[in-house]
């Protein structure tokens, strides 16, 4: 038997009174968590749901995620989180794709109300037959300020009353699935990645043997829950060692930081642009100290980080960020910076352990020394394919290699140094560009704030690099003078002869930046 729930389950039995969520002002011990999560199995038991059907689950990070999440697992069942920006026709494609028989969802805010996108997504999947809401705590908001949600379906509190607090988690294999984790659809439609307790309790416990003792550790969760990377690496390790998990449910610099100095967080995980935006935020130099002096570790991931990010974060909160790759199709954890290393910026680091990682061409056949190639990956990592879609699992998966569509180049130690995304790559006039590359050098430059740079139609050189650019405040730089000082720094075929000045750059609800929006933006 194997069951994701006992990344639960363990620390509810040694650490019971220990805070696992902090949401706002409320707080649950494990056991308050264990007890909560124990209700909600009862609930879907007694509405039919059987071992190994698809429950989904909408919800910012509150602590209904984790009750709801456990809930789905201890019950044998498989949680399909869902973004929560998704609108209702999404919605009900998610459901319908993934065969969900039962859903829960939060009822959102006024300007966000995913409580009525769920429920008219729901009322168009067939199949999906509990619909439950969940409600926000009455003291977070006034009922006269909530959206409203037509026909008054059952609200979670309401469906849990009288759910016994004892429940004794079903029986699943190492290889049944626990997670369906849909992609972000960058090519095409979402596909559901099929991850099991197998490999979602393995790339936890992985990253135990990366982070050190976390027995203490106090986890401030930006990172949306229903992503891969604070579901494995915040959530589900976290919790598998007793830590605290003091929970945001959207990220912005200042609240951040203030919850940082509050909580004395000691463990802080995020991609590049929220990093970008902290360091950005002009905190005291007080705050700053206090937050340094606690935090123990910092975690990159996501998208590839900055070279220059590195820097600015360890001159100003005194630690080396540790960024490691992974994607939802493996759990996502595969390559990180040994623990016992010192960081390498601008390097995902090695593979992690149990993990193998090759670079290889189109064909498969490995690259030579030096050369860039795919990144494939082979461990107990890679899900066991994309559900109900043998031919785009064919296309990615052979041999139990999974390749990622991410180009790297390994150094003489062993350590990988992510290209670019192989669809990103620019063929400007025969040569190779790589877009990554232009983005470090302009992320160099004072008036840049943050970068992306694509591919955009040239009539006689194929494609020409186009940089977007969200400006330092302040700063007086033109679009001419980026350009002029792009041409002095790079190769004559490499530097963009186009910049555009953006306010905001469109990102994904992780805070990547979506660099399909900016191609299609830019062609006439």
């Amino acid at each position: 038997m194997l069951n994701l729930a006992v990344m639960l389950e363990h620390s509810s039995r040694t650490t019971p009174d220990r805070d696992a969520v902090v949401s706002g002002d409320r707080a649950l011990s494990y056991a308050q968590l264990d007890a909560a999560a124990n209700q909600v199995a009862n609930l879907l038991v007694s509405r039919g749901i059987r071992r190994g059907e698809k429950v989904a689950l909408s919800c910012p990070n509150i602590a209904e995620f984790p009750v709801v999440y456990y809930g789905i697992l201890k019950a044998g069942a498989v949680v399909v989180p869902l973004n929560t920006l998704l609108k209702s026709r999404e919605i009900a494609y998610h459901l319908q794709d993934a065969d969900v028989r039962a859903y829960f969802c939060f009822e959102g805010t006024p300007q966000l109300p995913l409580g009525r996108e769920g429920w008219d997504g729901f009322s168009q999947a067939d199949e999906c037959r509990e619909f439950f809401l969940i409600t926000a705590e009455p003291e977070a908001l006034p009922a006269d300020a909530r959206p409203p949600v037509p026909n008054s379906p059952q609200t979670l509190a309401d469906a849990l009353a009288g759910q016994s607090t004892d429940f004794s988690t079903h029986v699943t294999g190492p290889e049944d699935t626990a997670v369906l984790l849909y992609t972000s659809g960058t090519t095409g439609q979402p596909k559901g990645a099929q991850l099991t307790h197998s490999n979602m309790a393995l790339n936890a416990l992985t990253c135990h043997k990366l982070f050190g003792k976390a027995e203490q550790d106090v986890h401030l969760i930006t990172l949306p829950l229903f992503h891969s990377f604070g579901q494995t690496v915040q959530m589900n390790a976290g919790l598998a060692t007793g830590a605290t998990l003091i929970l945001m449910p959207r990220f912005d610099a200042r609240g951040a930081l203030a919850l940082m100095r509050r909580h004395q967080v000691t463990f802080f995980a995020g991609v590049p642009t929220m990093y970008g935006a902290l360091l950005d935020h002009p905190a005291p130099e007080a705050d700053t100290e206090a937050i340094a002096g606690q935090l123990r570790i910092a975690v990159s991931g996501g998208a590839s980080l900055p070279v220059e990010l590195h820097r600015r974060f360890a001159r100003r909160f005194g630690i080396t960020l540790r960024e490691g790759y992974g994607l939802s199709e493996t759990s996502p954890v595969a390559t990180f910076t040994p623990p016992d290393a010192e960081a390498r910026p601008g390097s995902i680091g090695t593979p992690v352990w149990g993990v193998q990682v090759e670079l290889v061409r189109p064909d498969w056949t490995l690259v030579g020394p030096g050369e860039v190639g795919e990144i494939a990956i082979r461990g107990h990592n890679v899900m066991s394919g994309y559900f109900r879609r043998p031919e785009a699992t064919a296309e990615v998966i052979r041999d139990g290699w999974f390749r990622t569509g991410d180009l790297a180049r390994r150094d003489e130690d062993g350590w990988l140094y992510i290209v670019d995304r192989a669809k990103d790559m620019i063929i400007r006039g025969g040569f190779n560009v790589y877009p990554r590359e232009i983005e470090e050098v302009l992320l160099s430059h004072p008036a840049v704030s943050m970068v992306a740079v694509v591919g955009v139609p040239h009539p006689s050189h194929g494609e020409e690099a186009k940089a977007y650019v969200v400006a330092v405040p302040g700063t007086r730089t033109t679009e001419d003078d980026l350009v002029a000082w792009c041409r002095a720094t790079m190769a004559g075929y490499k530097y963009p002869r186009l910049v555009e000045f953006r306010q905001t750059l469109p990102m994904n609800a992780t805070g990547k930046i979506l660099k399909r929006e900016l191609r299609t933006q830019a062609v006439p």
